[in-house]
């Protein structure tokens, strides 16, 4: 059977409540709102009673803060209410940290969890009222409004997998029909890219699977393959202003170290190049002789002397950082969360332990009247503080200490926000041995339980965003799992 329950903070406590409260009053002037009631509701299945009764106060609430109430909640007069719930497919971290916890109540137990938020409204709101809180906070990319009736059991039907479909005709198309095609089925690649894409497979004198165009998409994303930082600059011209002068003398101190690095050889000029020719003519100096190199590309690693215990010992400190700026802007808790957690995996893949994290914002003014906001973005107020939540709550999850957070508020990151993490990580150098892959060696894939978040996310970030994009990117950002993170890490 499936058990229902619902757990509220005691006054005083209702910490989220009250701010949900006075959110709502300054940004959506609802005069008649009197309080605002947070409830967590969770559907159980898989457990026996005696199971519930223990998990009722060990799992889903505590007694000195919370008050549980089983399967019915007793909404007011004169009060509204809706529940909130993850998209089908996505990932919750409350729901599955809840089961993974009652099965240390009871390990024969196979627990399924499904979460939802209630909220309620108490005052004279109306139907109109009631639809724009409802809008301002149930996030499309992500979220949905949940039904009030408890389901009959959790278990999702699944379907058998279907074969993977070939694109027939696909090499015969026209430049017109490539182009209709490429946008029915969403890619990221320009028409240009994928008339290339054709004349590969027409040399292999087949059509491709849907799959293997998917996954050339993503590859070639701007995510994965920095198209527009690789994009040859063939024309440059500068503004005649303070700043205009300092860029060509930059510009012009580049072209020197160009020739200098690359000599005769025929390289593009490009954004990426710019930003790594500091490095390469460092290099070609040697003067960077603490440079840790190897076929990884995990993180930036340099070799240090680290004094241990009145020792000096052969230690690599790494560098990375990571920019959701896109993710973050579309799902703002999730995209800053898994900003972190994207900057943390790379020095953990390369065997260190990340000790220090920096993050840096750009935003609009999050003052702003919600009624200011630009048609089909979220409002800046809900997109920066959802995402200093997301970054702390990850952060302070995992463990990890931000020594610096530096916030910008500028109109000019109305249109796209920015969002960057940044971390540093050491281990002995001893304890670092890398080797090439060879044939036969075994891969482990480990990490935590996922849905159908995070799909097309690299894809998503290259595109060309309209107004429909905030409820078409729903699966695009991916939910974090701090504690298997942690768990890796330790």
């Amino acid at each position: 059977m499936v058990y229902r329950i619902f757990v509220e903070k005691l006054p005083g406590f209702d910490v989220e409540a009250q701010s949900l409260f006075t959110e709502l009053r300054e940004n959506l002037t609802l005069n008649n709102l009197q309080s605002v009631r947070i409830i967590n509701r969770y559907d159980v299945e898989g457990i026996d009673q005696a199971t519930y009764e223990s998990a009722r106060f060990n799992v889903f609430g505590e007694a000195a803060v919370d008050t549980v109430t089983d399967e019915i909640l007793q909404i007011p007069p004169r009060s509204v209410s809706f529940a909130v719930e993850y998209l089908p497919g996505q990932y919750d971290q409350r729901a599955d940290s809840a089961a993974q916890c009652i099965k240390l109540i009871n390990s024969s137990s196979a627990p399924a969890v499904k979460y939802a938020k209630v909220i309620i409204l108490n005052g004279s709101i109306s139907e109109a009222e009631l639809n724009a809180v409802k809008n301002y906070y149930i996030n499309p990319v992500d979220s949905q409004e949940a039904a009030p009736e408890k389901p009959e059991t959790l278990q999702m039907k699944l379907e058998e997998p279907k074969p993977v479909d070939v694109i027939e005709g696909f090499r015969d198309m026209g430049s017109l029909q490539l182009g209709l095609f490429g946008k029915t089925q969403g890619f990221a690649m320009s028409d240009e890219d994928l008339a290339f894409v054709q004349e590969y497979f027409q040399s292999e004198q087949r059509d491709p699977t849907v799959t293997e165009l998917k996954v050339i998409d993503t590859y070639w994303s701007d995510h994965c393959r920095h198209t527009t930082f690789n994009t040859e600059i063939t024309d440059v011209e500068f503004e005649n202003s303070p700043y205009g002068d300092l860029v060509k003398r930059a510009f012009s101190e580049y072209m020197d170290m160009r020739s200098e690095v690359y000599g005769e050889k025929d390289k593009p000029v490009c954004l990426m190049d710019m930003a790594v020719i500091g490095t390469k003519y460092l290099k070609k100096k040697g003067l960077v002789t603490d440079l840790d190199e190897s076929e990884e590309v995990n993180a930036c690693s340099i070799n240090i002397k680290a004094e241990i215990d009145g020792e000096d010992q052969d230690w690599l400190v790494m560098f990375k950082n990571e920019t959701h700026n896109h993710p973050t802007e579309i799902e703002p808790f999730g995209g800053a969360a898994t900003c972190l957690g994207g900057a943390i995996r790379d020095p953990l893949s390369g065997r260190s332990y990340v000790y220090q994290a920096m993050r840096v914002t750009g935003s609009g003014d999050p003052r702003v009247p919600v009624e200011s906001t630009l048609a089909g973005k979220l409002p800046q107020q809900k997109i920066t503080k959802g995402a200093a939540k997301g970054y702390s709550s990850y952060g302070n999850q995992i463990g990890l200490a931000t020594g610096q957070v530096s916030e910008i508020f500028n109109e000019g990151y109305i249109a796209k926000r920015m969002e960057v993490g940044a971390v540093i990580a050491a281990a002995p150098k001893e304890n670092v041995i890398r080797e090439v892959p060879q044939p036969g060696d075994l891969i482990i894939l480990t990490g935590g339980r996922t849905g159908r978040d995070g799909c097309g996310g690299a894809t998503g970030s290259s595109k060309e965003h309209t107004e429909e994009s905030i409820s078409s990117c729903g699966a695009e950002v991916q939910k974090g799992n701090p504690p298997v993170e942690r768990n890796l890490q330790r």
